[in-house]
């Protein structure tokens, strides 16, 4: 039943992506859109741009950033065994959301080295966002060698979150206001900003951190059971928790970087995961829960774009209609759900 349910996520995976290639404010015919996946020639070259340069690489993106996220989400949920627990509750979004502040409510949209290199426009967000997400990333993995209560380091991240927060509304005051206007459209995500350029370095990135979390089910399990059978087990707890955090972080901070802070999808989709299987089992929980993420971004994406209008709704305004009332559920009946036996 299980497997059933894997083989049934793949499934939805292959039938979301290609509504992500046909649903769009342009009216593009299913073998025309085919005839361009194949290398044919489009009858229009607009139409051929739209699928390879838009459409192939925003459904990609979303699937990836999908993945990430709900992975990260796991992690944090067992690593605390908090149910509230997601991938911006260490301050690591925070972190990122700091570093593009900087960029677009600070230096106007650019990074300059020296008087010879200058990161402008969309680069300049992308570093400064993955190395703000790292800079918290590394504080949190200070702490956490100083912290040896899970709980006292989720306290130290959401502090760290807030302090990022208070400056990031500093910037905000003294900055103009089209500068404060395209800081909050960043902040609303978007899985179009990822190019074909930068597409593979995105994949790459996510892959990694998605396979390092693969080799954490083990000592996931573990956990579980409680720290002190994991360590009977021969699990070490101080760089299990320290690879979790690592992992984490790098997924969080890989998708913040390049599609913005996207709310909701690593929060709401690991209970999603869980009430579809009945199980906190991870070597089956895992897959489902990438799966799942998958999914969800790309139905996400799907509503976004209307049909037959030219308007494009925020990510961050599609994301919580699924998540929130997830985790209303989650809530009302935790007392009846066993998420961490």
């Amino acid at each position: 039943m299980k497997r059933k349910n894997i083989i049934s996520g793949s499934v939805a995976i292959v039938i979301f992506f290609a509504m992500n290639l046909i649903l769009g404010k342009v009216h593009i015919p299913i073998n025309e859109i085919f005839n361009i996946l194949t290398g044919g020639e489009p009858d229009k070259m607009s139409l051929q741009h739209i699928i390879l340069q838009s459409r192939l690489p925003q459904a990609i993106t979303a699937l990836f950033a999908g993945a990430s996220l709900a992975t990260s989400g796991l992690l944090l949920q067992t690593l605390f065994k908090n149910p509230l627990a997601g991938p911006s509750i260490l301050g690591i979004s925070d972190g990122a959301n700091l570093g593009v502040a900087l960029v677009m409510l600070f230096w106007g949209n650019s990074i300059g080295i020296n008087s010879t290199y200058m990161f402008n426009g969309s680069l300049a967000i992308i570093i400064a966002s993955f190395t703000g997400a790292c800079i918290i990333l590394f504080l949190i993995v200070f702490f956490s060698g100083k912290v040896s209560n899970p709980v006292m380091l989720l306290i130290i991240g959401i502090m760290i979150g807030y302090l990022a927060s208070s400056a990031i509304s500093i910037l905000n005051y003294y900055s103009s206001a089209d500068r404060v206007r395209a800081y909050v459209m960043w902040g609303m995500g978007d899985f179009s900003a990822v190019t074909n350029k930068r597409l593979p370095f995105f994949v790459i990135c996510s892959i990694t951190g998605i396979l390092l979390s693969v080799l954490l089910i083990k000592p996931l399990n573990a956990l579980l059971l409680g720290e002190m059978y994991a360590t009977n087990l021969g699990i070490n707890i101080k760089r299990t928790r320290l690879l979790i955090l690592l992992c984490t972080g790098f997924l969080t901070a890989t998708v913040t970087a390049f599609c913005g802070p996207i709310s909701f999808i690593g929060l709401a989709v690991p209970h999603i995961a869980r009430l579809i299987l009945g199980t906190s089992n991870h070597s089956i929980l895992l897959p489902l829960t990438i799966i799942s993420g998958a999914c969800t971004a790309l139905i996400c994406n799907i509503i976004t774009v209307l049909p037959g209008s030219d308007s494009i709704l925020p990510l961050n305004a599609v994301t919580p209609l699924i998540g929130a009332p997830v985790i209303i559920y989650v809530i009302i009946n935790r007392k009846n759900i066993q998420y961490f036996n």
